[in-house]
């Protein structure tokens, strides 16, 4: 088995769904309350997929049904990494009162009080915790339950950062979706070249053209020293993706050169996309 599978599980309340929201982020298809009986219809589903689909999964479970995941999972021989959630009684109790929801132990009629519940589904959390790592998010927020689950699954953080560069032209309007908007107008424009006019920057002669100009390498300077700042900062910050949005007047020329060398710049760096708005 060369697919990562992950469980969430944990006490009710102690912030399952705020895993699924992390893990979603950093790829998983996330699967809610998946019964184990189904596990090896899934785990067949997960080694025969070649579209890379169910190449990383996490399933939350119920704390009271997690002996029979791994009943399941050692009989199919895979070997699954294990999210396990605490958090104080208090916390849980006044997380239920706040939403108003109802403990799933309670559903079932295997617990007839909120504190009932608890301590049946703590103790079951007791003997799991002697043999994995536990997560207490009593006190703690998105960011830090974040970096908890990047550092139990060895998740390299650095490059679960996106990039998407997009060239525009004004003349159409800002895109809807940018974080950071570069200005190319100013720079030397290569519409007004003969030879030049009806290619874009996607042909070597135009982006020569824009990316071998001296006034263009010193504003190219300048951006990258801004962005590196950014990138690093938001990285700190937990943000997960920014779309860098570079205009030109048409947006052929001059913002699709600087989106292309943009990209090629950082794509080793961070996990890169690009767009080009007006050629597509």
């Amino acid at each position: 088995m060369t697919k990562d599978i992950v469980l969430v599980s944990g006490l009710s309340g102690a912030g399952k769904t705020s895993v699924s929201n992390v893990l979603e982020d950093l790829g998983y298809l996330c699967i809610d309350q998946f019964p184990a009986e189904l596990l090896k219809e899934l785990v067949d589903l997960i080694e025969n997929d070649n579209s890379h689909k169910y190449d990383k999964v996490a399933i939350t479970v119920s704390i009271d049904d997690l002996d029979n995941y791994f009943i399941v999972l050692d009989n199919l021989h895979v070997n699954a990494k294990l999210v396990l959630l605490d958090a104080d009684e208090e916390v849980i109790l006044n997380r239920y009162k706040f939403t108003r929801r109802l403990h799933p132990l309670l559903l079932t009629n295997k617990a007839n009080t909120l504190e009932e519940a608890y301590m049946i589904e703590k103790d079951i959390l007791d003997r799991y915790a002697e043999k994995f790592e536990v997560i207490d998010t009593s006190d703690m927020g998105q960011y830090e339950l974040k970096k908890d689950i990047e550092e139990l699954l060895c998740i390299d953080n650095h490059y679960r950062f996106t990039l998407s560069f997009e060239s525009f032209g004004y003349k159409r309007g800002l895109p809807m979706d940018a974080d950071i908007v570069i200005d190319t107008r100013f720079l030397d424009n290569p519409f007004y070249d003969e030879r030049l006019k009806k290619l874009n920057g996607n042909d070597k002669e135009v982006y020569d053209y824009v990316i071998d100009n001296q006034k263009t390498k010193e504003y190219l300077s300048i951006i990258v020293t801004y962005l590196d700042h950014i990138f690093k900062e938001y990285v700190k910050e937990g943000k997960r993706h920014l779309t860098i949005a570079i205009g030109c007047t048409g947006g052929q020329h001059r913002s699709v050169s600087v989106t292309n060398w943009l990209y090629a710049h950082y794509k080793d760096t961070y996990s890169c996309l690009k767009s080009h708005r007006e050629l597509s």
